[in-house]
């Protein structure tokens, strides 16, 4: 048995829910590697778990160890898997897809959520890539299949998802629009952005019309307004809000929720375009584990540009 400092939860609620203590992971199983974690990213569904927000859909065992990114090294795995001890890997270990959670300095990840980590970017910016990764990836290939040319709205361009879609959209050759605070503005220009909106200052849909695509990972209202920029036959995927067949029918487009499936074919295409430099991972803040609780407040209270990574080892 393995034993190893982690951030748990004994019950859901605030800051104060967070324990760091010392727990004993489970034999590892068939189908599941056990890792070294170096570094774990932070996510905004992990203060959420730990509010009790998905208790309902998603019930728990208490206690559980929080978090699901991580970047390290493989300390035992089954040869079938394709890892040996002291391979350096990235993926997610979240407890709610069979994993033993990520904040923590050992780790239980199932095999099918785990690739090489990307050779080029230290363990930090590697634990910062794979939820915030794979959404965007699956937004912009699979459910909004953007080819060279089109034009993409990307909201919330400043954040995790965001800063990932911008690039990637540009890779692929879009036009790409996006919506940031006034402070972030020059932050989204570097990314590769060519339209810029401060949405304090100015509605979206006065700035940008006749898009081929939009990227929503704001909800509510801007879901509803983001229809108004799209040409007929247009395509829309939130990763909040489930399709409305009302302003679909009516606007004549596409319309799809995402639900993020970090698998090992999507981790090692980021890994490809992080080495090929087509994609970089902006780490914003970091934290040592022993402060998961204030990293999990500012996540919810007031995210940083890119993301916030918690310093395991």
């Amino acid at each position: 048995m393995t034993t190893s400092k982690a951030a748990r939860i004994h019950s859901y609620g605030g800051r104060e829910a967070v324990r760091v203590e010392v727990e004993d992971l489970l034999a590892r199983r068939d189908g599941q590697i056990l890792v070294r974690v170096r570094d774990a990213g932070v996510n905004p569904v992990d203060w959420k778990i730990r509010s009790g927000y998905l208790r309902q859909v998603a019930p728990l065992t208490l206690p559980f160890t929080l978090g699901g990114d991580f970047s390290g090294v493989v300390e035992e795995a089954e040869p079938s898997v394709g890892f040996k001890a002291g391979d350096e890997v990235f993926g997610t270990a979240i407890v709610l897809a069979g994993g033993s959670g990520s904040f923590a300095e050992a780790c239980l990840a199932p095999a099918g959520a785990v690739a090489a980590k990307p050779g080029s970017v230290s363990h930090a910016e590697a634990a910062a890539l794979p939820l915030v990764g794979v959404s965007a990836l699956q937004a912009l290939t699979e459910h909004l299949r953007v080819a060279a040319g089109q034009l993409i709205l990307i909201h919330g361009g400043a954040g995790g998802i965001g800063s990932v879609a911008i690039q990637l959209a540009k890779h692929l050759g879009a036009r790409v629009a996006t919506t940031v605070r006034a402070d972030d503005i020059d932050y989204a220009k570097r990314l590769g952005a060519d339209v810029v909106i401060d949405y304090r200052m100015q509605k979206f849909e006065e700035a940008v019309n006749n898009q081929d695509a939009v990227l929503d990972t704001v909800g509510g209202d801007t879901y509803a307004r983001s229809f108004e920029v799209l040409k007929r036959g247009g395509r829309l995927v939130s990763m909040l809000e489930q399709p409305n067949r009302k302003l679909m029918s009516e606007h004549g487009v596409e319309a799809s929720f995402l639900f993020t499936q970090v698998t090992v074919d999507r981790l090692a295409k980021l890994a490809k375009l992080v080495d090929q430099g087509a994609l970089k991972v902006h780490v914003g803040e970091t934290f040592p584990l022993n402060e998961a609780s204030a990293a999990l407040l500012r996540q919810e209270t007031d995210p940083p540009r890119g993301k916030i990574v918690l310093e395991i080892a």
